[in-house]
């Protein structure tokens, strides 16, 4: 996995942990087009994930405020996050953040 390019600060950031239950129908395949339809969304600017299938993080950044939040009303979205709850995740915390700095370091 790669990095986010994400631009110079302000931004947004929305912060997903999550553990997951032993139900994993389908859970790869939504997860999958989640992230595909993000990418098609007015101010993504990018997705980083780490874990495995008990404990993950995932991050998206975002250019704005509103458009996290129009990306919470997204339909497709919605249905996913209802899947999850049902199904997928014995818990989950989301938390959203304005990223005010940002600084980095490179060997390559």
């Amino acid at each position: 996995m790669s990095l986010a390019a994400t631009p110079k600060p302000p931004y947004w950031a929305v912060i997903f942990t999550s553990q997951r239950t032993e139900h994993d129908a389908g859970y790869a395949a939504t997860a999958a087009k989640m992230e595909e339809l993000a990418k098609a969304q007015p101010g993504y600017l990018g997705l980083e994930h780490a874990g495995d299938a008990g404990t993950s993080i995932t991050v998206s950044y975002w250019r704005s405020e509103e458009d996290l939040r129009a990306w919470k009303q997204v339909l497709e979205h919605r249905d996913a996050q209802q899947r999850g709850r049902e199904a997928w995740y014995r818990r989950y915390e989301v938390r959203v953040c304005k990223v005010e700095r940002s600084y980095g370091f490179s060997a390559t």
